[in-house]
């Protein structure tokens, strides 16, 4: 009985030749994907990024420009920026970054001083023993974070030859993805069936919905990063370049990011100033602009285009995230759009008019 029912839905589902290509190509995606993402980082990250800018070459093209000229324009322009933050950003962020783990054992004193006076302050909630417990945990996973650390420089070698390789093979890549775009796409309409009716429909929802995300997500990590490290810079807060880089990498994973990157600004200016003025300023001015990118400059840069409820968001950037790390988060939200998007377009294969050979025959009188 229940392979009968199998069989009924496999026959209700996939034997239209549409939905068997649909799901060849999502099947085909994701095996390439997990099995062999790591190997391919460099291009799929070329992708990510020759995409991000088709958008600046479409509108140069739309100005008259040919398509060559306005690859190279694009192109110069990305490789300025990157050059600028591997050149200009970079050392000072890895500076402040060296300060501020500098600072690890003072602030870890200065947490334990502020635990050992729990019991004192609050005896009917906290312990001596619960605080001690607690310590000996902290210590422990302190611990464990050292070794990772040390390993982490062990293989500085290695992750210096890799960035290296990267550096050389992924503008390449970028830049002749860019150049190369119609002779790609022209091959791939080669390798698909004709009647691909449906994957274009899904792609073209998908192109719309992805695209505005993706550019959205870059505008809005450099204004936050802006905003804030103005702000902390005018108030001098210590590690302003950092921290503003982290709030606005924050972006990336949707809620979380926003929550978890609190902490370091809150750490950092309560080690600084203490509970001053300062402290409360910086504060307000730090929640000011979270709630501005929340209510004012989200709503501008992506106009409601990606409609999913935060719990499908949150469960994605868990999911997507587990599963492809960094990668996973980021394109957290347009894997569960292309998921709805297919959700959606499913159902409507069954309203399609049946034909006239197919329908079945009233009994005349």
């Amino acid at each position: 009985m229940a392979l009968n029912a199998i069989k009924v839905w496999f026959q209700e589902h996939f034997s239209n030749p549409q939905v068997f290509t649909l799901a060849l190509l999502l099947i085909v995606f994701f095996a390439i994907v997990i099995n062999f993402g790591e190997m391919l980082t460099p291009v799929l990250a070329a992708v990510v990024i020759a995409y991000l800018l088709e958008g600046v070459v479409q509108r140069l093209q739309l100005m008259r420009f040919p398509r060559l000229p306005a690859v190279f324009i694009v192109f110069s322009a990305f490789l300025i920026f990157v050059i600028f933050v591997i050149v200009g950003l970079l050392p000072l962020i890895s500076r402040q970054a060296t300060d501020l783990i500098g600072q690890v054992p003072a602030m870890i004193g200065l947490f334990q001083g502020l635990l050992l006076q729990l019991p004192e302050r609050y005896p009917a909630v906290f312990t001596a023993e619960q605080v001690r417990e607690i310590i000996d945990v902290l210590r422990a996973e302190i611990t464990i974070l050292g070794r990772q650390v040390v390993s982490i420089s062990m293989s500085s070698v290695a992750g210096f030859i890799t960035l290296t390789v990267y550096a050389v093979l992924l503008p390449m890549l970028v830049f002749f993805f860019m150049k190369d775009k119609d002779r790609i796409m022209q091959w791939a309409r080669e390798l698909l069936p004709r009647d691909v009716h449906l994957t274009h429909t899904i792609w073209r929802e998908l192109d719309n919905q992805i695209g505005n995300y993706v550019r959205g997500k870059f505008w809005e990590v450099l204004i936050l990063w802006w905003a804030c490290f103005v702000t902390f810079a005018v108030l001098g807060l210590n590690y302003a370049l950092l921290l503003a880089v982290l709030v606005g990498l924050s972006v990336l994973i949707p809620f979380i990011g926003a929550a978890v990157v609190t902490f370091p600004v809150a750490l950092v200016a309560y080690i600084q100033w203490g509970f001053t003025s300062d402290f409360a300023i910086l504060l307000a001015a730090y929640l000011i602009i979270q709630a501005l990118d929340g209510n004012v400059l989200v709503p501008l840069l992506f106009s409601e285009v990606v409609n999913l409820h935060p719990v499908a968001i949150i469960v994605a950037v868990l999911m997507f995230g587990g599963l492809w790390g960094f990668w996973g988060v980021f394109f957290a939200i347009p894997l569960a759009t292309l998921v709805q998007a297919v959700m959606s377009a499913w159902p409507k294969l069954h309203t399609e008019p049946i034909s006239t050979e197919e329908m079945p025959q009233d009994d005349c009188p």
